[in-house]
């Protein structure tokens, strides 16, 4: 299914179930019951109560994007020190650039075309990327340099394996869910609370206040799948791409 689709879901279910209840408690309602009777302290604790809930909903917002952003600069780091290896070389004799050359574009291609579609479905990177990149390693520092020049090339090789290695490491760690449970059981509770809230303040059938209890509704949850959506980097929605391996490696298939 669609995430898009569960949005619609989602937002149309939290309008009908507000609606629902809101024609029924009205139906249910005393003839003598007066909204404009609602103590004040009940709106005081509404108030308060989707001030507190706001902020709570904006720091998880804040927390699943800045998660998101950081899986994509993994990304980017690891792309761009594997593009530093492949472009340094070029001082290395031609068997050794090119079977360095020749590791670097099939880890990168195995990335793209297979380890990409496992993050996604099974959050985790895979075991055969692990051993590709070795292999990297391997080639550049097992090499020894032949020349100055070769020797002048060679540690900054490697520091680009570590870049390359700790990225990668960071990548692995951002694919899985960044918000804990008790997060989310605290999110869906306050939901539930602050739109119960709501009907202490005794809405009646008029169509404006159906129609603004509904819209109400429908943003939370909005923001809730919003959250949801961010909250796997690499395999909902708005994700982490693998451009940074695409742009810098036009030369592979894709």
């Amino acid at each position: 299914m669609s995430e898009w689709l569960v949005l619609v879901l989602a937002m149309a279910a939290a309008c009908v179930v507000v609606l629902v209840v809101s024609l029924v408690r009205t139906r249910r309602a005393p003839d003598d019951e007066d909204p404009s009777e609602t103590p004040d302290v009940i709106e005081y604790m509404t108030m308060m109560i989707g001030v507190v809930y706001a902020i709570v909903l904006g720091l998880a917002i804040a927390g699943v994007w800045e998660a998101r952003s950081a899986a994509q600069d993994h990304v980017q780091a690891e792309a761009q020190a594997l593009h530093e290896i492949s472009e340094r070389v070029r001082v290395y004799p031609p068997d050794v650039r090119d079977r360095i050359r020749g590791d670097v574009d099939a880890y990168v291609g195995y990335v793209v075309k297979t380890e990409w579609k496992t993050m996604a479905d099974h959050g985790h990177v895979t075991a055969k990327g692990g051993r590709l990149f070795e292999v990297v390693r391997q080639d550049v520092s097992t090499y020894k340099p032949g020349s100055d020049f070769e020797a002048q090339t060679y540690q900054p090789l490697v520091d680009q394996v570590t870049a390359a290695d700790a990225a990668r490491n960071a990548r692995a760690d951002s694919t899985d869910a960044t918000m804990p449970g008790v997060v989310w059981f605290g999110l869906i509770t306050g939901a539930v609370v602050t739109i119960g809230m709501v009907f202490a303040l005794q809405i009646r059938r008029t169509k404006r206040e159906l129609i603004l209890a509904g819209l109400f509704s429908a943003l939370i949850a909005f923001l809730l799948f919003l959250i949801w959506d961010f909250d796997a980097p690499y395999s909902r929605g708005i994700t982490a791409s693998a451009e940074p391996f695409t742009a810098l490696f036009p030369h592979l298939p894709k």
